[in-house]
């Protein structure tokens, strides 16, 4: 059963040579409250796996991220993170890219607590042969055929966005994606989840049962954080800030303009923002 904390707390959570895990995908529904709060944390080394988006540029720019594991990163609507990039050039930041089944067979490989999960995608390109440590494997079976043997992806904590949860930690998605939030949380030892609105148990029960994404034994954290994906989208509560979006972008043009930016992010602009529906500030 999660523990409901005030958002102020979160950043203890974090420490040094942390594997981080980073829910939504490219600019949606990305926790930008919580990673807000990982700033702030100051924690560095870290791991971090995402699809990824505005959270890996972040990371980058503020020093904090030793590894990007990621399927991509990208904003959508602008096509590259200008930080990622910015930091791969220099190569001051490690990346591990894989094939995006890749990534979510490694996933879910360590939410069943298994060393690897087998699986076609990567034979034969850059994701398996500019990566050593993934390796391949020949069926037991008649088929005989060779296949990727992606290894587990354990993650030490997991950062998901949700439009509601109760205090408990049942998380409701009430969106037209859950993306793979789910599998990514039970790949981790602990699961803190960013919620729009706390609310009873029983109002969870308005909408499908399949929206629940993760019950209370799967999340070790709440909090509530209204606007909490701000800038990113969070359909259908509010569509991505594009203004912000691109303030953010600009932002990796030189270090006095990054620093302007980060210093608004840490003072919640975007969340403020998002939570009054995406209007200009």
């Amino acid at each position: 059963m999660a523990a409901l904390r005030p958002i102020e707390e979160i950043a203890g959570l974090f420490r040094d040579g942390m594997t981080v895990g980073i829910g939504g995908w490219g600019s949606r529904r990305k926790p930008m409250a919580l990673l807000r709060e990982l700033v702030r944390s100051g924690a560095r080394d870290l791991t971090v796996v995402t699809f990824g988006g505005p959270d890996a540029g972040i990371l980058c720019a503020t020093g904090q991220a030793a590894r990007i594991v990621h399927g991509f990163v990208s904003l959508d609507s602008i096509p590259i993170d200008p930080h990622f990039a910015a930091a791969r050039r220099r190569g001051v930041v490690a990346t591990t890219e894989l094939d995006e089944a890749m990534l979510v067979a490694g996933l879910r490989a360590a939410s069943r607590r298994l060393p690897f999960e087998a699986l076609r995608n990567g034979i034969g390109s850059d994701a398996v042969t500019e990566n050593p440590e993934i390796l391949t494997i020949v069926s037991p079976y008649d088929d005989g055929e060779t296949l990727v043997a992606m290894p587990a992806i354990p993650l030490d904590i997991a950062l998901v966005h949700v439009e509601q949860s109760d205090g408990v930690g049942n998380a409701q998605c009430l969106g037209p994606d859950p993306f793979f939030d789910e599998i990514m949380a039970r790949a981790a030892t602990l699961t803190v989840v960013s919620a729009e609105r706390i609310v009873g148990t029983e109002q969870l029960a308005a909408a499908h049962p399949s929206t629940l994404i993760l019950n209370r034994t799967e999340t070790g954290v709440v909090t509530a954080a209204p606007g909490g994906a701000g800038f990113t989208a969070l359909l259908p509560e509010y569509p991505r800030d594009e203004e912000a979006q691109r303030e953010y972008a600009d932002s990796a043009r030189d270090a006095q303009a990054w620093q302007r930016y980060l210093e608004r992010y840490l003072d919640g602009g975007d969340a403020v923002s998002a939570a009054e529906g995406g209007e200009a500030r």
